[in-house]
């Protein structure tokens, strides 16, 4: 990943409060180095929720994309038919 905003862990430890009003506001991730390497980075919460949630969607998609793969499909006719039946079931036990 590239980063347009590196900074040592020096920067972060004397300017934490303008890292994090810096990423609050741009909504661009700063990338933390120690000893010349990316270590880490800083990322508004926002930003963060979004990616967290776009991985979940990720997954789900790679795992419903397996499943058909896998055959492990329902037709929907089938789908609706056992919601249908189960609707009756639970009017009957009422």
């Amino acid at each position: 990943m590239k980063f347009s905003n590196i900074q040592p862990i020096s920067y972060l430890k004397t300017n934490t409060s303008d890292v994090i009003k810096q990423v609050l506001e741009t909504q661009d991730p700063i990338a933390i180095t120690v000893n010349g390497r990316v270590q880490a980075v800083v990322q508004d919460h926002v930003s963060y929720q979004k990616t967290q949630d776009q991985l979940a969607m990720l997954r789900i998609l790679a795992l419903g994309r397996k499943q058909i793969e896998e055959g492990k499909v329902v037709d929907h006719d089938d789908v609706m038919a056992l919601l249908e039946a189960e609707d009756n079931e639970a009017l009957l036990v009422k």
